[in-house]
């Protein structure tokens, strides 16, 4: 199959070449166009549909780089108030005439006869948006929007001092990989005590956080905001049972390996006794693994990488560098994290990210390397809706090219013992981050199940929670401060609630897809492309389906699958 990575400028049909988002008059006569417009033929019909993507595409695409470029720059006052703005001042008024977009497109009687299934997942999308779609919530949402990048503005501006030089916290990291044990505590210490400088600013923000939305939820007529988000994020395969059904898998199936992966750790480092600033740690005289120098090594590597596996992976990259969609290195001001940003009407994606030359940043630009192939695949899709595709097969697409990508990771490491540390790396995180992963989605469960609990109930909560995944090889006496508010460190709480058992669930869909490039390489990537293109066109059972998986998450599937890469571990 191929594919390429070039991208033609999408041609306006509708709106004016020149235009750009600038304020609320100059958008609306759009959308009172669409509103207004007579459709009373399919060709009426099929224009309308294009006019209205035309016209999302636009807006997301300008509402995606106010985000980004707030968060390059967190410091910025002027990148704050346009990204505000765009959230208090624009999308509050969208939002009424998506809705009546919205009920006129499923009301039309021609609606019926669009083909069922390419047309399927959007028209039910659209259905669950009319449902939920009330007046009154539109200032809460809005609120909600600029609420949550808060989270990054204050993270932003943490920085540690160690051996006299300032250090985010995310290049501070890189000391607990050092084999100097007192360095690595005090690198894990000072770390942790920052953290806890800002644990009153941002429990007060999530405390805010939890009540406007569970406001939302009762104004919608829900019980609670997890029910209510559920059926925002379109869940239609899979319900809260699930989530507790993983729960108890990954309790029982993965907490064992965890337990076995910290006791050799224990040993290689020749301890009696683990402690948090060990578990990433090397013995005493090997290096930590530096897979890269600087960002541009870093891109240049990724992209020959993903050039061996197919040359269309690593046109991608090369599109996006030519265009400038980077930004990689960690700097004081810049939100912490990383993500791939679609830009719809342009196609090619941007990568953020918090690089300092650990082994972790090579994960996670391989990581957001699999989203952005995600986002070229799906661009061509005819409907800004198709390009909509659910995060549970986001997430398979880009954690699968974490382990594809190992196959050619010796661009990254020259010597064969490094690189076989830099395998087992990725293998040992593949079953240690199931334990967060439960973690985090079931203290979101209880929060928003109990929205006006106290904050020494959220901490008793969260210290139950944490208990219960927490493998008993780490010994964390002493600790118990930095321990009862390292919730506060997951901004998804904050900035995208509930948006994270996804990565559980396509964890194992990319076990999966490894198992089979470990049988035959290309038909494991002709699936993997096959599934990625269909963007949000089918249900998600289906995109699994395309891409050679079973849409399940069942103890037996889960030990299955543990076992693949206990195996491939023990051959490592």
């Amino acid at each position: 199959m191929n594919y390429t990575a070039e991208l033609k400028k999408a041609v306006r049909h509708f709106l004016p070449a020149e235009f750009t988002v600038t304020n609320w008059e100059a958008l609306e006569p759009y959308f009172k166009n669409l509103q207004e417009r007579p459709v009373e033929t399919p060709e009426d019909l099929e224009k309308w549909l294009a006019d209205m993507s035309e016209l999302e595409s636009v807006i997301s695409e300008d509402a995606c780089w106010r985000q980004i470029r707030m968060t390059c720059d967190t410091e910025n006052k002027m990148l704050e108030e346009a990204f505000t703005y765009f959230c208090l001042e624009i999308q509050p008024k969208i939002q009424p005439y998506a809705d009546q977009l919205n009920r006129k497109l499923v009301e039309n009687p021609l609606t019926k006869e669009l083909d069922g299934k390419k047309y399927f997942t959007y028209l039910r999308s659209v259905r669950k948006n009319i449902s939920l779609f009330r007046e009154h919530n539109i200032p809460l949402q809005a609120e909600l929007s600029v609420m949550a990048q808060q989270f990054g503005v204050i993270s932003g501006k943490m920085t540690v001092t160690i051996n006299g030089q300032e250090y985010t916290l995310q290049q501070a990291s890189k000391f607990l990989e050092n084999s100097d044990r007192s360095l690595r505590e005090e690198a894990y210490r000072k770390i942790q005590e920052r953290r806890l400088q800002d644990k009153d600013t941002l429990n007060e923000l999530y405390s805010g956080l939890i009540a406007k939305r569970q406001q939302v939820a009762v104004n919608a007529g829900f019980a609670n905001y997890r029910d209510y988000k559920f059926e925002e994020l379109g869940r239609f395969d899979y319900n809260k049972e699930d989530c507790f059904r993983f729960h108890d898998a990954v309790r029982e199936s993965v907490l064992p390996l965890v337990t076995l992966i910290n006791e050799r750790k224990k040993k290689k480092l020749g301890l009696d006794i683990l402690r948090p600033w060990d578990t990433d740690a090397e013995p005493a005289g090997t290096e930590p693994l530096h897979p890269f120098k600087s960002a541009p090594e870093l891109i240049e590597k990724t992209i020959d990488a993903f050039t061996k596996l197919r040359p269309f992976f690593g046109d991608c990259l090369k599109t996006m560098r030519s265009m400038g969609r980077f930004d990689l290195e960690s700097r004081k001001g810049k939100a912490p994290g990383g993500y791939n940003c679609p830009l719809a009407e342009t196609g090619a994606p941007f990568i953020f990210m918090n690089a300092s030359g650990q082994m972790g940043d090579l994960t996670t630009m391989v990581h957001e390397g699999g989203h952005a192939i995600h986002s070229f695949l799906a661009h061509p899709l005819e409907l800004y809706a198709f390009k909509e595709y659910p995060m549970e097969i986001a997430e398979v697409a880009s954690m699968s090219m974490e382990l594809f990508s190992m196959e050619h990771w010796d661009l990254f490491f020259s010597d064969k013992n490094d690189l076989a540390r830099a395998r087992q790396h990725q293998l040992e995180r593949v079953i240690t981050i199931f334990p967060w992963i439960a973690t985090i989605d079931k203290f979101q469960h209880w929060v928003y199940e109990n929205p006006t609990h106290s904050l020494e109930e959220r901490t008793a909560a969260w210290l139950e929670i944490l208990g219960e995944f927490s493998s008993g090889t780490v010994d964390w006496s002493g600790l118990g401060e930095f321990r009862q508010f390292s919730w506060q460190r997951q901004l998804h709480l904050f900035e995208v609630p509930f948006y994270y058992i996804e990565y559980g669930i396509a964890q194992l869909g990319a076990i999966g897809l490894w198992m089979q490039f470990r049988q035959d390489k290309e038909k494991a990537l002709d699936n993997y492309t096959a599934a990625l293109r269909l963007g949000g066109t089918r249900t998600l059972p289906e995109l699994y389906e395309a891409a050679g998986l079973k849409f399940r998450f069942t103890k037996e599937d889960i030990k299955k699958l543990m076992d693949f890469v206990s195996t491939e571990l023990e051959r490592n």
